[in-house]
Protein backbone atom coordinates (compact mmCIF):
# COMPACT_ATOMS: atom_id res chain seq x y z
CA UNK A 1 0.00 0.00 0.00
CA UNK A 2 1.42 3.29 -1.03
CA UNK A 3 2.22 5.70 1.79
CA UNK A 4 0.36 9.36 1.87
CA UNK A 5 3.77 10.75 0.92
CA UNK A 6 3.95 8.46 -2.13
CA UNK A 7 0.68 9.13 -2.88
CA UNK A 8 1.16 12.90 -2.75
CA UNK A 9 4.47 12.99 -4.35
CA UNK A 10 2.22 11.26 -7.47
CA UNK A 11 -0.50 13.46 -7.49
CA UNK A 12 1.99 16.74 -7.52
CA UNK A 13 4.06 14.73 -10.44
CA UNK A 14 0.64 14.04 -12.56
CA UNK A 15 -1.38 17.08 -11.65
CA UNK A 16 1.20 20.00 -9.85
CA UNK A 17 1.44 22.15 -12.64
CA UNK A 18 -2.46 22.04 -13.32
CA UNK A 19 -3.20 22.63 -9.48
CA UNK A 20 -0.81 25.79 -10.03
CA UNK A 21 -2.44 27.13 -13.16
CA UNK A 22 -6.12 26.42 -12.14
CA UNK A 23 -5.10 27.73 -8.64
CA UNK A 24 -4.31 31.05 -10.23
CA UNK A 25 -7.28 31.34 -12.47
CA UNK A 26 -9.80 30.53 -9.90
CA UNK A 27 -8.13 33.08 -7.58
CA UNK A 28 -8.75 35.59 -10.62
CA UNK A 29 -12.57 34.35 -10.60
CA UNK A 30 -12.65 34.80 -6.86
CA UNK A 31 -11.00 38.33 -7.04
CA UNK A 32 -12.76 39.80 -10.29
CA UNK A 33 -15.85 37.44 -10.65
CA UNK A 34 -18.11 40.43 -12.72
CA UNK A 35 -18.19 40.56 -16.30
CA UNK A 36 -18.19 43.02 -19.32
CA UNK A 37 -20.08 44.31 -22.19
CA UNK A 38 -17.98 41.80 -24.47
CA UNK A 39 -18.90 38.72 -22.36
CA UNK A 40 -22.21 39.78 -21.78
CA UNK A 41 -24.18 37.70 -24.33
CA UNK A 42 -22.46 34.01 -23.50
CA UNK A 43 -22.61 35.18 -19.78
CA UNK A 44 -26.33 35.96 -20.22
CA UNK A 45 -26.84 32.83 -22.42
CA UNK A 46 -25.28 30.76 -19.66
CA UNK A 47 -27.81 32.38 -16.94
CA UNK A 48 -30.79 31.49 -19.21
CA UNK A 49 -30.38 28.12 -20.25
CA UNK A 50 -29.92 27.02 -16.39
CA UNK A 51 -32.62 29.16 -15.22
CA UNK A 52 -35.13 29.21 -17.66
CA UNK A 53 -34.15 26.25 -20.17
CA UNK A 54 -36.80 25.77 -22.76
CA UNK A 55 -38.81 28.95 -22.13
CA UNK A 56 -37.11 30.88 -24.59
CA UNK A 57 -39.26 34.27 -24.66
CA UNK A 58 -37.75 34.59 -20.97
CA UNK A 59 -33.62 34.46 -22.63
CA UNK A 60 -32.05 37.92 -22.60
CA UNK A 61 -30.66 38.06 -26.12
CA UNK A 62 -34.58 38.15 -27.57
CA UNK A 63 -34.87 42.07 -26.06
CA UNK A 64 -30.76 42.71 -26.19
CA UNK A 65 -29.84 40.96 -29.44
CA UNK A 66 -26.40 42.90 -29.32
CA UNK A 67 -24.72 43.96 -32.53
CA UNK A 68 -24.24 40.85 -33.75
CA UNK A 69 -25.64 37.48 -33.30
CA UNK A 70 -23.31 34.75 -31.55
CA UNK A 71 -23.53 31.14 -30.86
CA UNK A 72 -24.70 29.38 -28.26
CA UNK A 73 -22.86 26.34 -28.78
CA UNK A 74 -20.41 27.57 -25.97
CA UNK A 75 -22.64 28.21 -23.43
CA UNK A 76 -24.68 25.09 -23.72
CA UNK A 77 -21.70 23.02 -23.25
CA UNK A 78 -20.31 25.21 -20.75
CA UNK A 79 -23.99 25.42 -18.89
CA UNK A 80 -23.71 21.13 -19.18
CA UNK A 81 -20.47 21.00 -17.48
CA UNK A 82 -21.58 23.79 -14.41
CA UNK A 83 -25.35 22.50 -14.08
CA UNK A 84 -24.78 19.83 -11.49
CA UNK A 85 -23.39 21.96 -8.75
CA UNK A 86 -25.81 24.90 -9.94
CA UNK A 87 -28.51 22.88 -9.14
CA UNK A 88 -27.25 21.69 -5.81
CA UNK A 89 -26.41 25.77 -4.74
CA UNK A 90 -30.34 25.94 -6.09
CA UNK A 91 -31.68 23.41 -3.40
CA UNK A 92 -29.54 25.49 -0.80
CA UNK A 93 -31.14 28.71 -1.99
CA UNK A 94 -27.92 30.07 -2.49
CA UNK A 95 -27.69 33.65 -4.23
CA UNK A 96 -27.27 33.38 -8.37
CA UNK A 97 -24.14 35.18 -7.96
CA UNK A 98 -22.68 31.79 -6.70
CA UNK A 99 -23.68 30.13 -10.22
CA UNK A 100 -21.66 33.08 -12.23
CA UNK A 101 -18.63 31.69 -10.20
CA UNK A 102 -19.39 28.34 -10.88
CA UNK A 103 -19.82 28.60 -15.00
CA UNK A 104 -16.99 30.87 -14.91
CA UNK A 105 -14.97 27.88 -13.31
CA UNK A 106 -16.17 25.43 -15.59
CA UNK A 107 -15.15 27.32 -18.62
CA UNK A 108 -11.50 27.93 -16.97
CA UNK A 109 -11.19 24.14 -16.51
CA UNK A 110 -12.15 23.31 -19.76
CA UNK A 111 -9.81 25.91 -21.31
CA UNK A 112 -6.99 24.48 -18.86
CA UNK A 113 -7.93 20.97 -20.02
CA UNK A 114 -7.02 21.53 -23.52
CA UNK A 115 -3.72 23.56 -22.18
CA UNK A 116 -2.90 20.39 -20.62
CA UNK A 117 -2.91 18.36 -23.55
CA UNK A 118 -0.92 20.32 -25.59
CA UNK A 119 1.50 20.80 -22.86
CA UNK A 120 2.09 17.01 -22.53
CA UNK A 121 2.89 17.19 -26.21
CA UNK A 122 5.59 20.16 -25.35
CA UNK A 123 6.64 17.52 -22.95
CA UNK A 124 7.02 14.74 -25.09
CA UNK A 125 8.46 16.79 -27.87
CA UNK A 126 11.18 19.51 -25.94
CA UNK A 127 11.15 17.41 -22.53
CA UNK A 128 10.27 18.14 -19.45
CA UNK A 129 11.60 21.22 -18.36
CA UNK A 130 10.90 23.21 -21.55
CA UNK A 131 7.07 22.39 -20.01
CA UNK A 132 8.39 23.51 -16.52
CA UNK A 133 9.46 26.87 -18.34
CA UNK A 134 6.39 26.96 -20.19
CA UNK A 135 4.40 26.90 -17.14
CA UNK A 136 6.38 29.42 -15.24
CA UNK A 137 6.07 32.20 -17.84
CA UNK A 138 1.99 30.96 -18.27
CA UNK A 139 1.72 31.89 -14.59
CA UNK A 140 3.29 35.08 -13.89
CA UNK A 141 1.37 36.59 -17.52
CA UNK A 142 -1.45 38.03 -16.14
CA UNK A 143 -3.77 37.91 -19.06
CA UNK A 144 -3.65 34.53 -20.68
CA UNK A 145 -5.26 32.81 -16.78
CA UNK A 146 -7.23 36.09 -16.60
CA UNK A 147 -9.13 35.65 -19.55
CA UNK A 148 -8.92 31.79 -19.54
CA UNK A 149 -12.58 32.30 -17.67
CA UNK A 150 -13.95 35.09 -18.52
CA UNK A 151 -17.04 34.21 -21.38
CA UNK A 152 -15.80 35.46 -24.36
CA UNK A 153 -16.14 34.26 -27.69
CA UNK A 154 -12.03 34.26 -27.75
CA UNK A 155 -11.60 31.66 -24.70
CA UNK A 156 -14.27 29.61 -26.18
CA UNK A 157 -12.23 29.18 -29.71
CA UNK A 158 -9.08 29.34 -27.28
CA UNK A 159 -9.46 25.62 -25.87
CA UNK A 160 -10.25 24.35 -29.61
CA UNK A 161 -6.98 26.10 -30.40
CA UNK A 162 -5.18 24.58 -28.28
CA UNK A 163 -6.25 21.03 -28.78
CA UNK A 164 -5.58 22.10 -32.41
CA UNK A 165 -1.87 22.71 -31.30
CA UNK A 166 -1.64 19.40 -29.00
CA UNK A 167 -2.67 17.59 -32.62
CA UNK A 168 -0.44 19.24 -34.48
CA UNK A 169 2.11 18.63 -32.08
CA UNK A 170 1.22 14.83 -32.11
CA UNK A 171 1.64 14.83 -35.84
CA UNK A 172 -2.49 13.77 -36.20
CA UNK A 173 -2.31 16.85 -38.99
CA UNK A 174 -5.95 16.45 -40.22
CA UNK A 175 -7.43 16.14 -36.88
CA UNK A 176 -5.37 19.91 -36.39
CA UNK A 177 -6.74 21.41 -39.26
CA UNK A 178 -10.50 19.88 -38.36
CA UNK A 179 -10.21 21.61 -34.22
CA UNK A 180 -9.25 24.85 -36.24
CA UNK A 181 -12.48 24.32 -38.57
CA UNK A 182 -14.81 23.99 -36.15
CA UNK A 183 -13.39 26.93 -33.96
CA UNK A 184 -13.16 29.17 -36.94
CA UNK A 185 -16.91 28.09 -38.34
CA UNK A 186 -18.59 28.40 -34.30
CA UNK A 187 -16.70 30.28 -32.65
CA UNK A 188 -14.13 33.08 -34.02
CA UNK A 189 -14.18 33.47 -37.99
CA UNK A 190 -10.94 35.20 -37.26
CA UNK A 191 -9.48 31.53 -36.53
CA UNK A 192 -9.66 31.51 -40.21
CA UNK A 193 -6.23 33.31 -40.57
CA UNK A 194 -4.42 30.79 -37.98
CA UNK A 195 -5.98 27.73 -40.31
CA UNK A 196 -5.02 29.32 -43.56
CA UNK A 197 -1.09 29.88 -42.61
CA UNK A 198 -1.07 26.33 -40.86
CA UNK A 199 -2.92 24.43 -43.47
CA UNK A 200 -0.33 26.15 -46.20
CA UNK A 201 2.30 25.43 -43.91
CA UNK A 202 1.70 21.75 -43.82
CA UNK A 203 1.02 21.28 -47.46
CA UNK A 204 4.46 22.83 -48.73
CA UNK A 205 6.09 20.95 -46.20
CA UNK A 206 3.77 17.86 -47.50
CA UNK A 207 3.08 16.69 -43.98
CA UNK A 208 -0.79 16.76 -45.86
CA UNK A 209 -1.96 16.43 -49.11
CA UNK A 210 -4.39 18.64 -50.92
CA UNK A 211 -6.61 15.87 -52.01
CA UNK A 212 -6.37 14.57 -48.18
CA UNK A 213 -7.33 17.92 -47.06
CA UNK A 214 -10.02 18.34 -48.95
CA UNK A 215 -11.48 14.22 -47.62
CA UNK A 216 -10.92 15.02 -44.02
CA UNK A 217 -11.94 18.51 -43.85
CA UNK A 218 -14.70 19.20 -46.10
CA UNK A 219 -17.25 16.75 -44.19
CA UNK A 220 -16.06 18.19 -40.76
CA UNK A 221 -17.12 21.77 -42.21
CA UNK A 222 -20.50 21.31 -43.13
CA UNK A 223 -20.87 19.59 -40.23
CA UNK A 224 -19.93 22.17 -37.90
CA UNK A 225 -21.44 24.90 -40.45
CA UNK A 226 -24.77 22.82 -39.68
CA UNK A 227 -25.00 22.18 -36.43
CA UNK A 228 -24.23 25.66 -35.49
CA UNK A 229 -26.89 26.95 -38.05
CA UNK A 230 -29.58 24.11 -36.53
CA UNK A 231 -28.55 24.98 -32.74
CA UNK A 232 -28.46 28.69 -33.47
CA UNK A 233 -31.32 29.22 -35.53
CA UNK A 234 -33.76 27.32 -32.86
CA UNK A 235 -32.32 29.71 -30.13
CA UNK A 236 -32.38 32.72 -32.13
CA UNK A 237 -35.61 32.30 -33.86
CA UNK A 238 -34.75 32.92 -37.18
CA UNK A 239 -32.66 30.85 -39.87
CA UNK A 240 -28.90 32.20 -38.72
CA UNK A 241 -25.10 30.70 -39.29
CA UNK A 242 -23.96 33.76 -36.47
CA UNK A 243 -19.86 33.54 -37.28
CA UNK A 244 -20.74 34.23 -41.10
CA UNK A 245 -23.00 37.64 -40.00
CA UNK A 246 -20.09 38.35 -37.74
CA UNK A 247 -17.35 37.85 -40.68
CA UNK A 248 -19.59 39.99 -42.92
CA UNK A 249 -20.32 42.48 -40.35
CA UNK A 250 -16.77 43.16 -39.16
CA UNK A 251 -14.53 42.37 -42.79
CA UNK A 252 -16.69 42.91 -45.48
CA UNK A 253 -18.57 45.87 -44.40
CA UNK A 254 -15.19 46.75 -42.04
CA UNK A 255 -17.92 48.31 -39.06
CA UNK A 256 -15.62 46.67 -36.55
CA UNK A 257 -13.68 50.13 -36.65
CA UNK A 258 -16.54 52.47 -34.95
CA UNK A 259 -15.23 50.61 -32.06
CA UNK A 260 -11.41 51.96 -32.00
CA UNK A 261 -8.69 51.80 -34.31
CA UNK A 262 -5.21 51.12 -33.91
CA UNK A 263 -2.26 50.91 -35.90
CA UNK A 264 -0.88 47.92 -38.28
CA UNK A 265 1.87 47.52 -36.00
CA UNK A 266 0.07 47.57 -32.55
CA UNK A 267 0.15 44.21 -31.64
CA UNK A 268 3.55 43.71 -31.89
CA UNK A 269 4.47 46.78 -29.75
CA UNK A 270 1.54 46.97 -27.43
CA UNK A 271 -0.51 43.66 -27.40
CA UNK A 272 2.17 40.88 -27.14
CA UNK A 273 4.34 42.94 -24.72
CA UNK A 274 1.57 43.44 -22.60
CA UNK A 275 0.58 39.76 -22.67
CA UNK A 276 3.41 38.12 -22.89
CA UNK A 277 5.64 40.54 -20.71
CA UNK A 278 9.46 38.58 -20.14
CA UNK A 279 8.27 35.84 -22.64
CA UNK A 280 8.26 38.22 -25.62
CA UNK A 281 11.86 39.09 -26.03
CA UNK A 282 12.53 35.56 -24.72
CA UNK A 283 10.42 33.83 -27.40
CA UNK A 284 12.59 36.25 -29.88
CA UNK A 285 15.64 34.43 -28.59
CA UNK A 286 14.22 31.02 -28.87
CA UNK A 287 13.55 31.05 -32.29
CA UNK A 288 17.20 31.88 -32.88
CA UNK A 289 18.71 29.38 -31.34
CA UNK A 290 16.51 26.26 -31.95
CA UNK A 291 15.14 25.76 -35.79
CA UNK A 292 12.29 23.42 -34.46
CA UNK A 293 10.59 26.57 -32.78
CA UNK A 294 10.62 28.24 -36.13
CA UNK A 295 8.08 25.74 -37.94
CA UNK A 296 5.70 26.35 -35.38
CA UNK A 297 5.83 30.16 -34.64
CA UNK A 298 5.56 31.24 -38.25
CA UNK A 299 1.50 30.31 -38.51
CA UNK A 300 0.91 32.49 -35.15
CA UNK A 301 2.87 35.03 -36.59
CA UNK A 302 1.52 35.24 -39.54
CA UNK A 303 -1.76 34.82 -38.01
CA UNK A 304 -1.16 38.13 -35.98
CA UNK A 305 0.31 39.92 -39.25
CA UNK A 306 -3.01 39.45 -40.90
CA UNK A 307 -4.78 39.87 -38.25
CA UNK A 308 -2.98 43.68 -38.15
CA UNK A 309 -4.67 44.41 -41.13
CA UNK A 310 -7.91 44.81 -39.76
CA UNK A 311 -8.05 48.45 -38.39
CA UNK A 312 -10.29 47.46 -35.01
CA UNK A 313 -7.87 45.80 -32.58
CA UNK A 314 -7.76 44.08 -29.04
CA UNK A 315 -5.50 42.21 -27.10
CA UNK A 316 -7.96 39.67 -26.28
CA UNK A 317 -8.04 38.73 -30.33
CA UNK A 318 -4.71 37.13 -30.43
CA UNK A 319 -4.53 35.30 -27.17
CA UNK A 320 -4.95 32.10 -28.95
CA UNK A 321 -1.32 32.78 -30.41
CA UNK A 322 0.24 33.26 -26.73
CA UNK A 323 0.86 29.87 -26.05
CA UNK A 324 3.29 28.54 -29.41
CA UNK A 325 5.01 32.20 -27.89
CA UNK A 326 5.19 31.00 -24.84
CA UNK A 327 6.57 27.69 -25.69
CA UNK A 328 9.09 29.30 -27.95
CA UNK A 329 9.93 31.82 -24.73
CA UNK A 330 10.35 28.19 -22.72
CA UNK A 331 12.96 26.58 -24.66
CA UNK A 332 15.31 30.15 -24.79
CA UNK A 333 15.05 29.80 -21.32
CA UNK A 334 15.81 26.52 -21.03
CA UNK A 335 18.84 26.82 -22.81
CA UNK A 336 20.05 29.58 -20.87
CA UNK A 337 19.44 27.50 -17.92
CA UNK A 338 21.29 24.60 -18.81
CA UNK A 339 24.27 27.11 -20.06
CA UNK A 340 24.20 29.15 -16.92
CA UNK A 341 28.00 27.91 -15.86
CA UNK A 342 29.16 29.62 -18.43
CA UNK A 343 30.14 32.86 -18.70
CA UNK A 344 28.28 34.64 -21.00
CA UNK A 345 24.95 32.25 -20.01
CA UNK A 346 25.62 33.17 -16.61
CA UNK A 347 24.87 37.41 -17.30
CA UNK A 348 21.83 35.91 -19.40
CA UNK A 349 20.63 33.62 -16.29
CA UNK A 350 20.80 36.26 -14.46
CA UNK A 351 18.67 38.80 -16.87
CA UNK A 352 16.14 36.19 -17.33
CA UNK A 353 15.85 35.84 -13.82
CA UNK A 354 15.64 39.56 -13.09
CA UNK A 355 12.75 39.99 -16.21
CA UNK A 356 10.57 37.14 -14.44
CA UNK A 357 10.31 38.78 -11.08
CA UNK A 358 9.60 42.00 -13.77
CA UNK A 359 6.92 40.44 -15.13
CA UNK A 360 5.35 39.00 -11.43
CA UNK A 361 5.54 42.41 -10.44
CA UNK A 362 3.61 43.76 -13.73
CA UNK A 363 1.11 41.00 -13.48
CA UNK A 364 0.59 42.08 -9.81
CA UNK A 365 0.06 45.61 -10.66
CA UNK A 366 -2.54 44.75 -13.86
CA UNK A 367 -4.32 42.53 -11.57
CA UNK A 368 -5.17 45.70 -9.36
CA UNK A 369 -6.00 47.36 -11.73
CA UNK A 370 -8.55 44.64 -13.29
CA UNK A 371 -10.02 44.30 -9.65
CA UNK A 372 -11.00 47.98 -9.97
CA UNK A 373 -12.58 47.74 -13.45
CA UNK A 374 -15.95 46.56 -12.51
CA UNK A 375 -17.27 49.26 -10.82
CA UNK A 376 -21.27 48.54 -11.30
CA UNK A 377 -20.74 45.01 -10.46
CA UNK A 378 -19.46 46.05 -6.42
CA UNK A 379 -22.47 48.54 -6.18
CA UNK A 380 -24.75 46.46 -7.50
CA UNK A 381 -23.52 43.95 -4.16
CA UNK A 382 -23.68 46.86 -1.92
CA UNK A 383 -26.92 48.02 -3.09
CA UNK A 384 -28.56 44.54 -1.93
CA UNK A 385 -26.31 44.68 1.87
CA UNK A 386 -28.06 47.30 2.41
CA UNK A 387 -30.99 45.74 4.39
CA UNK A 388 -33.75 45.65 1.70
CA UNK A 389 -33.72 42.13 1.42
CA UNK A 390 -37.02 41.19 3.83
CA UNK A 391 -38.80 44.73 2.76
CA UNK A 392 -42.40 43.68 1.70
CA UNK A 393 -42.61 46.58 -0.84
CA UNK A 394 -40.79 45.98 -4.28
CA UNK A 395 -37.28 47.56 -5.00
CA UNK A 396 -37.15 48.21 -8.55
CA UNK A 397 -33.46 49.23 -9.77
CA UNK A 398 -32.85 50.70 -13.06
CA UNK A 399 -29.34 49.89 -14.83
CA UNK A 400 -28.22 51.97 -17.67
CA UNK A 401 -26.51 51.07 -20.42
CA UNK A 402 -22.35 51.98 -18.57
CA UNK A 403 -23.38 50.29 -15.72
CA UNK A 404 -25.07 46.79 -17.84
CA UNK A 405 -21.43 47.02 -19.53
CA UNK A 406 -19.43 47.10 -16.79
CA UNK A 407 -19.75 44.27 -13.99
CA UNK A 408 -23.95 43.38 -14.14
CA UNK A 409 -25.28 40.32 -16.10
CA UNK A 410 -28.53 39.03 -14.89
CA UNK A 411 -26.21 36.45 -12.44
CA UNK A 412 -26.03 39.23 -10.19
CA UNK A 413 -29.65 40.32 -9.70
CA UNK A 414 -31.22 38.45 -6.05
CA UNK A 415 -34.91 37.51 -5.79
CA UNK A 416 -38.06 39.10 -4.31
CA UNK A 417 -37.97 42.17 -3.88
CA UNK A 418 -35.60 43.08 -5.69
CA UNK A 419 -36.55 43.49 -9.65
CA UNK A 420 -34.16 45.04 -12.37
CA UNK A 421 -34.87 47.37 -15.44
CA UNK A 422 -32.03 47.46 -18.34
CA UNK A 423 -34.38 49.66 -20.63
CA UNK A 424 -32.46 51.83 -22.66
CA UNK A 425 -32.48 55.85 -24.48
CA UNK A 426 -34.17 57.12 -20.84
CA UNK A 427 -33.77 61.00 -20.35
CA UNK A 428 -32.12 62.03 -17.08
CA UNK A 429 -35.71 63.97 -16.49
CA UNK A 430 -37.49 61.30 -16.89
CA UNK A 431 -36.16 59.64 -14.42
CA UNK A 432 -38.27 61.75 -11.74
CA UNK A 433 -41.86 60.51 -13.11
CA UNK A 434 -40.47 56.63 -13.23
CA UNK A 435 -41.43 54.23 -10.51
CA UNK A 436 -37.75 53.42 -10.32
CA UNK A 437 -36.60 53.25 -6.61
CA UNK A 438 -33.23 52.75 -7.15
CA UNK A 439 -30.75 53.83 -10.08
CA UNK A 440 -27.40 53.11 -10.85
CA UNK A 441 -25.81 55.20 -13.78
CA UNK A 442 -23.11 56.86 -14.81
CA UNK A 443 -24.64 60.23 -13.56
CA UNK A 444 -23.53 61.93 -10.11
CA UNK A 445 -27.05 64.16 -10.52
CA UNK A 446 -31.26 63.43 -11.00
CA UNK A 447 -33.94 65.06 -10.36
CA UNK A 448 -35.83 63.82 -7.90
CA UNK A 449 -33.63 60.98 -6.60
CA UNK A 450 -30.71 61.25 -4.23
CA UNK A 451 -27.21 60.15 -4.91
CA UNK A 452 -26.82 57.25 -1.98
CA UNK A 453 -23.17 56.30 -2.71
CA UNK A 454 -20.29 55.41 -5.09
CA UNK A 455 -18.20 53.26 -6.42
CA UNK A 456 -14.68 54.17 -7.66
CA UNK A 457 -13.27 52.46 -10.53
CA UNK A 458 -9.66 52.56 -12.41
CA UNK A 459 -8.99 55.58 -13.83
CA UNK A 460 -5.20 55.57 -14.76
CA UNK A 461 -1.74 54.79 -13.79
CA UNK A 462 0.90 57.38 -12.18
CA UNK A 463 4.60 57.04 -11.97
CA UNK A 464 5.74 57.13 -8.05
CA UNK A 465 9.12 58.02 -7.10
CA UNK A 466 8.89 56.32 -4.19
CA UNK A 467 7.37 52.68 -3.25
CA UNK A 468 5.42 51.45 -5.10
CA UNK A 469 6.93 52.52 -8.25
CA UNK A 470 3.35 52.81 -9.64
CA UNK A 471 -0.08 53.61 -7.83
CA UNK A 472 -3.41 53.43 -9.46
CA UNK A 473 -5.44 56.82 -9.31
CA UNK A 474 -9.20 55.65 -8.82
CA UNK A 475 -12.43 58.22 -9.25
CA UNK A 476 -15.79 57.76 -9.13
CA UNK A 477 -17.63 55.97 -11.94
CA UNK A 478 -21.34 54.75 -10.76
CA UNK A 479 -23.61 55.99 -8.41
CA UNK A 480 -26.09 54.65 -6.99
CA UNK A 481 -29.43 57.28 -6.22
CA UNK A 482 -32.44 56.96 -4.20
CA UNK A 483 -36.00 58.03 -5.20
CA UNK A 484 -36.60 61.22 -2.93
CA UNK A 485 -40.55 60.04 -2.92
CA UNK A 486 -39.62 56.44 -0.92
CA UNK A 487 -39.56 57.22 2.93
CA UNK A 488 -37.75 54.02 3.62
CA UNK A 489 -35.04 55.12 1.18
CA UNK A 490 -34.15 58.71 2.11
CA UNK A 491 -34.83 58.06 5.85
CA UNK A 492 -31.89 55.23 6.05
CA UNK A 493 -27.99 56.64 6.80
CA UNK A 494 -26.34 56.25 3.32
CA UNK A 495 -22.29 56.82 2.94
CA UNK A 496 -23.24 60.02 0.25
CA UNK A 497 -21.40 61.05 -2.92
CA UNK A 498 -18.68 63.39 -3.30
Amino acid sequence: MASSNEKSATFLKNYGYDFLLGSIATFYILMVPYTKVEESFNVQAMHDILYHQFHLDNYDHLEFPGVVPRTFIGALLVSLVASPIVFITSLLHLPKFYALLIVRMALGCIVLYTLRFFRHQIRNKFGHQVEAFFVILTSIQFHFLFYCSRPLPNILALGIVNLAFGYWFQGRFYAALNSLIFATTVFRCDMLLLLGPLGLQLLLTKQISVWGALKHCIVMAFFCVGITILVDSIMWKRLLWPEFEVLWFNSVLNKSSEWGTHAFHWYFTSALPRSLLAAYPLSLFGFLVDRRVRSFTFPALAFILLYSKLPHKELRFILSSVPIFNLSASIACNRIYNNRKKMIWNLLFLVMLGSLLMSLGVTITTFTASYWNYPSGHALKKLHRTGFQSDTNEQLVHIDTFSAMNGISRFCESDFPWRYSKEEEIKLQEFQQRNFTFLINEHPVINGFKCLFTEDGFSRMRINYGFPPILLVKEPKVYVHGNLENNAVVNKIWPGCP
